[in-house]
């Protein structure tokens, strides 16, 4: 039996008819006292991981670098996928989401912290048992893996009910 080939355009219609999604990337950054940073973006009233959206072709750890760059105006070498959460479609978004969380590391808590004005209104690091104070339950339970994940030197798949 000869083999099946298909044409350029066989192949496009077949990508054009794949489900899509959208992912964003945020890291998880402690100071020596196990505090988290969080920041509180100027657009929503809580307040999350630095992070953002991912940008077309870009791969995850590549965005989160360049997420917190832009957002914290850190440095930072991007290390172990702490968690993967899949959030379904709601009514605001029309396709599901992929979030991955990135080990960032420890910093000082002086380490020179530059907000990116035009997004976030403040940072602070919070001790994780404070995490109820500033998230919302779903963000509670994403970072609060990230945090286990880091312990236990392994990812978590988290799939949400929502993003």
């Amino acid at each position: 039996m000869p083999p099946v080939t298909f044409t350029d355009a066989d192949t496009q219609a077949w990508y054009a008819g794949l489900a899509t999604m959208y992912g964003a990337a945020a890291a998880l950054i402690t100071d020596p006292s196990g505090g988290v940073l969080l920041v509180k973006p100027n657009y929503r009233d809580h307040w999350s991981l630095p992070g953002g959206v991912l940008e077309h072709g870009e791969p995850p750890h590549r965005g989160c670098a360049r997420e917190v760059a832009e957002e914290v105006g850190l440095q930072i070498t991007v290390g172990p996928l702490l968690v993967v959460d899949w959030a379904a479609p709601d009514r605001k978004r029309p396709r599901p989401v992929v979030f991955f969380v990135f080990d960032g590391g420890e910093v000082a808590p002086d380490v020179g912290i530059r907000l990116q004005q035009e997004e976030l209104d403040d940072y602070r690091f919070t001790d994780p048992g404070e995490f109820a104070a500033y998230l919302p339950p779903f963000l509670e339970a994403r970072y609060s893996a990230a945090l286990y994940a880091r312990a236990a030197d392994r990812a978590a798949y988290l799939p949400s009910r929502r993003g």
